[in-house]
C-alpha cells in the first residue's frame, strides 16, 4: 500500500489497521481500531528546540505499511511578533489568526490550519504578561473551538453519502470506514505533537470527534487528558487547562461526571504551588503583587467547580468543602466555593461559611471580596430565620470598616438586597447612611454609578408603597449623589417605571407627590433639541402616568391647582400637556356629574376655569391636529357644561386653525397627505354642530357659514374629491337641521330646534345654504366630465344620489328629478358596478312599500338598468 502525508487532504488514504502508541514528554497515547491486532510502537523523540521540517513513522500491520509524515514548523518570527505587541495588537492579531484558521481551512489546507492551532496552543504556556493570561486564554480557546468544529463537521459530512443520513444520536457502526481513517488520522497527527501544552489543548479540542470511533472513546479520553494536566508545572496554565477540560467534556459528555470530579480533587492537591517559590520568584520578576495575581485564578477555578457541582449531590458537595477546609481555608478556594455552588448550599450554611471567612489569611485576597461573594448567595436564597440580623452585622461589621471607596460600594451593592428582602425600612435607612458617609467625601460617588444606580433598583424593587420608600429618611439625600444628567435621568426613569407598575390606587399623599414631581421635573428638565423623539415619548409616559394616579378625590380645585403646577413644570413634552388637558376636561366632567348637571354658582365658576385652562393651554401645541381635536373635544366638554359662550369660542378657534392645515403632515416619521384626516375632523365637528345653539347676535348658523366659507377658500388638492364629500356630510347636516326635532341632544342645552321652533326664516335660510352647497357639488361633477376623471365623476355621481336619497325630500320635483339626473349620469360611461344599481335600486322599490314613501314608485320607474355591450 502507498503511504500518505499530510491530512485528510492528502491523495492517499491511511491504513484501516493502523494502530500506534506515542510515548512523548512522559505521556502514553493510545489510539486503535477495533479490526485490528494492537501494535505499540514507542519513539524517544529527542527533537531540537525547533520543529524537524517533517519526520516520518512507519508501522506494519498484516504486511501492510502506512507511512505518518509531519510537515509543521515552529515560525520564530511569529511568536518574536506577538511578544512584542500591545494588548489591543495582541488581540488583533489572535482575531487574524482565527480568520486564517477559517480560510485555511475552506481551501483544504488542512496543514496550515493545524499549523496556525498548534502555534496558537503554545502561547498558552506563555506567562510573561501574567495579568494579560485570562484574557489570552478566552482568545486563543475561540481558536481551538473553530478548529474543533471544523474538523467535526468534516468528519461528519463524509458519514454523507446520497443513500444515508447520520443520525443525530448515531453510534460508531454507523460510521464509515472513510471518516473512521480519517478521523483517527487527526489523533494520530495530534498526538505527534512534542510539547505538552499544544498537544493537550488540540486533542481536548477535537474530544468530541472519538464518538466516530468508539462509544466508549470520550470516557477512556478524559481520565488520560486529566492526568496529562499533571505534568503542567505553572498552576496558573494548569488551572486554566483543567478549565477548558471541563469545558470540552460538559459539552460532550455532561453525564461523566467522575473524570470532571477528579479534575478538581487534581487541582486541590496541587494547589499549595501557588504559594511555591517558583511563583513568587515570577511574581517578583514581573512585580505582581500577590493581591493581584490571585483573582487570575478565579474565572477558571470558578468554571472547575461549577462544572463539578453542577446538580451534584449535597454529600460531594460536603465532601468537596471539607476538603477545602483542610488547606487552610484559602480564601481564593473559599470564594471560588461561593461563586459555584448552588445558592441553597451555602445559604442554609452562612454561618459556618461566615466562620471560615473570619478564619481565612487576607493576604492576597481581602475578607470583603468573601463577604460579597456570600452576599450574592444570599440574595438568590434566604439563610435560616434566626441568623438573618447576625449575619448582616458581621458582615457589615467587616463592609463599613473599608478604606477604598470602590471596594465599598461593591460589597454594598450586594448586600442591599439581601438587607431590603428581610428588614425593614430602618435597617435599609442604616445602610443607605453608611452608603452616602462613605461616598461624599471627594465626590467618589462620580466613580461608582453604576454600583449607585443598581442599589437604587434593589431598594424600589422591594419597597412598592412609595409612602413607605419616601418617608426612607436617606432616600432622597441618596439621589442626590447622582449629579450627572444622564444618570440622575435613568435613575428617575426607574423610579417612575416602578412606580407606574406597582402603583395600584390614586394617591394625594403630600410626600409621594412632591418626591416625584421632583423626580419628574428632572427627567422633563433633560430634554433639549437634541434630545431624540423616542426618548421624548418615554419620558412622557412616565410623567403621564403619574398624572393619572393623582387624584384629591371630591376636592376638584385641589386636583385643578395640581394640573396648574404641573403644566408650568412640563411645558417642554406635549404630550404632557395633551394628558393635562384631558385631565382637566375630566374633572370638569366629573364636576357635572356630582352637580347631576344643575351647577351651583360655584361650581359653575369652577368648570368655567377648566374650560379657561384647556382654552389657555392648547394654543402651545405644536400638532395641527391635535390642536383641533382638542378644541373640539374641549367645546363639548364646555357645551355639555352649559358654558355657551365659552363652547362657541372653541368652536371659532377650530374654524379659525383649518386654513393652517398643511398639504402633508409627519405621521411616524413619514410625510402623508392630510384631507382624509382633515375630513374625519370636519365630519366630527359637523356633528357637533347640529347641537350647538345659535348665538342671539350673530345670524342664523353662524358657525356653518363660516366653516362653509373656511373650506371654500381652502386649497385643496388638484385631483381630489374630498371637498365635495365634506359638501355631501354638510348636506347631511343641514337635513338634520330641517327637521322639527333633533336625532340627540345635550341636556339642559337647548339647540335650535328648540330655540327656532320650525320657524319658516330659519327653514328659508337652511334651504339657501343647502341650494348653495348642492350648486357646488354639480359645479365640481361638470369638471370631471374628461376620460381621465370619468371613473371618478360616476363614484362621486352615485354618492351624490345616495345622500339625496337618504337625506332629501324625493317628493319636490325639483330634487326628484336631479336624483334621476344623477342616477344616469352614474351609469353613462359604464364605470359604477352594476351589482351596485340593482342593490339600490331594490333598495328604492322596497322603501316605496313604506307610508307615506309612495312617491319613491314613480321614482324606481324613472331609474332604468343600463346593460354593458
Amino acid at each position: 500500500m502507498q503511504g500518505h502525508t499530510g491530512l485528510e487532504a492528502g491523495t492517499e488514504k491511511p491504513s484501516r489497521t493502523l494502530a500506534a502508541v506515542f510515548c512523548l514528554s512522559g505521556f502514553c497515547v493510545a489510539s486503535r481500531l477495533p479490526s485490528s491486532p494492537f501494535f505499540c510502537f514507542c519513539f524517544c523523540l529527542c527533537f531540537s528546540a525547533e520543529w524537524l521540517p517533517g519526520f516520518s513513522l512507519l508501522t506494519a500491520a498484516d504486511g501492510m505499511v502506512s507511512r505518518l509524515t509531519w510537515y509543521i514548523c515552529q515560525d520564530k518570527g511569529s511568536q518574536k511578533e506577538l511578544l512584542n505587541l500591545t494588548q489591543q495588537d495582541y488581540v488583533n492579531r489572535i482575531e487574524e489568526l482565527n480568520q486564517s484558521l477559517k480560510d485555511a481551512w475552506a481551501s483544504d489546507q488542512k496543514v496550515k490550519a493545524l499549523k496556525i492551532v498548534i502555534q496558537c496552543s503554545k502561547l498558552l504556556s506563555d506567562t510573561s504578561v501574567i495579568q494579560f493570561y485570562p484574557s489570552k486564554f478566552v482568545l486563543i480557546t475561540d481558536i481551538l473551538d473553530t478548529f474543533g468544529k471544523l474538523v467535526y463537521e468534516r468528519i461528519f459530512s463524509m458519514c454523507v453519502d446520497n443513500r444515508s443520513v447520520l443520525p443525530d444520536h448515531f453510534s460508531p457502526e454507523n460510521v464509515n470506514d472513510t471518516a473512521k481513517e480519517t478521523c483517527l488520522n487527526w489523533f494520530f497527527k495530534i498526538a505527534s505533537i512534542r510539547e505538552l501544552i499544544p498537544r493537550f489543548y488540540v486533542e481536548a479540542s477535537i474530544l468530541k470527534c472519538n464518538k466516530f470511533l468508539s462509544k466508549t472513546g470520550i470516557s477512556e479520553c478524559l481520565p488520560r487528558l486529566t492526568c496529562m494536566v499533571r505534568g503542567i508545572g505553572d498552576p496558573l496554565v494548569s488551572v486554566y487547562a483543567r478549565a477548558y477540560l471541563c469545558r470540552v467534556g460538559m459539552e460532550v459528555a455532561p453525564h461523566l461526571k467522575e473524570s470532571l470530579n477528579k479534575n478538581f480533587f487534581d487541582f486541590l492537591l496541587t494547589f499549595k504551588q501557588i504559594h511555591g517559590d517558583t511563583v513568587q520568584n515570577q511574581l517578583v520578576l514581573q512585580g505582581v503583587e500577590l493581591p493581584s495575581y490571585l483573582p487570575l485564578y478565579s474565572p477558571a477555578m470558578d468554571w472547575v467547580f461549577q462544572c463539578v457541582s453542577y446538580h451534584a449531590p449535597e454529600a460531594l458537595l460536603t465532601e468537596m468543602m471539607e476538603r477545602c477546609k483542610k488547606l487552610g481555608n484559602n480564601a481564593l478556594l473559599l470564594n471560588s466555593v461561593m461563586s459555584a455552588f448552588r445558592a441553597e448550599f451555602i445559604a442554609a450554611r452562612s454561618m459556618d461559611f461566615i466562620g471560615m471567612i473570619k478564619e481565612c489569611d487576607e493576604s492576597g485576597f481581602p475578607k470583603h471580596l468573601l463577604f460579597r461573594s456570600l452576599g450574592l448567595n444570599l440574595a438568590l436564597a434566604d439563610p435560616p430565620e434566626s441568623d438573618r440580623l447576625q449575619i448582616l452585622n458581621e458582615a457589615w461589621k467587616v463592609i463599613t470598616k473599608l478604606k477604598n471607596p470602590q471596594d465599598y460600594i461593591n460589597c454594598a451593592e450586594v448586600w442591599v438586597e439581601y438587607t431590603c428582602k428581610h428588614f425593614t425600612k430602618r435597617e435599609v435607612n442604616t445602610i443607605l447612611a453608611d452608603v452616602i458617609k462613605h461616598m461624599t467625601p471627594d465626590r467618589a460617588f462620580e466613580d461608582s454609578y453604576p454600583q449607585l444606580q443598581s442599589i437604587i433598583k434593589k431598594v424600589i424593587a422591594h419597597f412598592h408603597d412609595f409612602s413607605v420608600l419616601f418617608s426612607v429618611e436617606k432616600f432622597l439625600p441618596f439621589l442626590d449623589m447622582f449629579q450627572k444628567e444622564s444618570v440622575r435621568v435613568e435613575v428617575c426613569k426607574c423610579i417612575m417605571e416602578v412606580f407606574i407598575k406597582h402603583q395600584q390606587e390614586p394617591t394625594k399623599d403630600p410626600v409621594i407627590l412632591n418626591a416625584l414631581l421632583h423626580v419628574c421635573k428632572t427627567m422633563h428638565d433633560s430634554v433639549n433639541a437634541l434630545t431624540l423623539e423616542d426618548e421624548k415619548r418615554m419620558l412622557a409616559y412616565l410623567i403621564n402616568g403619574f398624572i393619572k394616579m393623582v387624584s384629591f378625590g371630591r376636592d376638584f380645585e385641589q386636583q385643578l391647582s395640581f394640573y396648574v403646577e404641573a403644566r408650568s413644570m412640563f411645558c417642554n413634552l406635549e404630550p404632557v400637556l395633551v394628558q393635562l388637558i384631558h385631565s382637566v376636561n375630566r374633572l370638569a366632567m366629573e364636576t357635572r356629574k356630582v352637580m347631576k348637571g344643575n351647577h351651583s354658582r360655584k361650581t359653575a365658576a369652577f368648570v368655567r376655569a377648566c374650560v379657561a385652562y384647556c382654552f389657555i393651554t392648547i394654543p402651545s401645541l405644536a400638532g395641527i391636529f391635535t390642536r383641533l381635536n382638542l378644541y373640539l373635544h374641549s367645546g363639548q366638554v364646555a357645551l355639555a357644561n352649559q358654558c355657551l359662550s365659552q363652547a362657541d369660542a372653541f368652536f371659532k378657534a377650530a374654524i379659525s386653525l383649518v386654513p393652517e392645515v398643511p398639504k402633508m403632515i409627519n405621521i411616524d416619521g413619514k410625510m402623508r397627505p392630510s384631507e382624509s384626516f382633515l375630513l374625519e375632523f370636519l365630519c366630527n365637528f359637523f356633528s357637533t354642530l347640529l347641537i350647538v345653539p345659535d348665538h342671539p347676535e350673530h345670524g342664523v348658523l353662524f358657525l356653518v357659514r363660516e366653516l362653509l366659507n373656511v373650506i371654500q377658500d381652502y386649497t385643496w388638492e388638484e385631483n381630489s374629491d374630498e371637498k365635495i364629500r365634506i359638501y355631501t356630510c354638510v348636506l347631511h347636516l343641514l337635513s338634520a337641521m330641517s327637521q322639527e326635532t333633533y336625532l340627540y341632544h345635550v341636556d339642559k342645552v337647548d339647540s335650535n330646534d328648540s330655540l327656532y321652533g320650525g320657524d319658516s326664516k330659519f327653514l328659508a335660510e337652511n334651504n339657501k345654504l343647502c341650494e348653495t352647497v348642492m350648486a357646488q357639488i354639480l359645479e365640481h361633477l361638470k369638471t370631471l366630465a374628461k376620460d381621465e376623471a370619468l371613473k371618478r365623476q360616476s363614484s362621486l355621481g352615485l354618492s351624490f344620489f345616495n345622500s339625496i336619497l337618504a337625506h332629501g325630500d324625493l317628493r319636490n320635483n325639483r330634487l326628484n328629478q336631479l336624483s334621476v339626473n344623477l342616477w344616469h349620469l352614474a351609469q353613462r360611461h359604464g364605470c359604477v358596478d352594476t351589482r351596485t344599481m340593482v342593490k339600490t335600486l331594490e333598495y328604492i322599490k322596497k322603501q316605496s312599500k313604506q307610508p307615506d314613501m309612495g312617491h319613491l314608485t314613480e321614482l324606481a320607474l324613472r331609474l332604468p338598468l343600463q346593460t354593458r355591450t
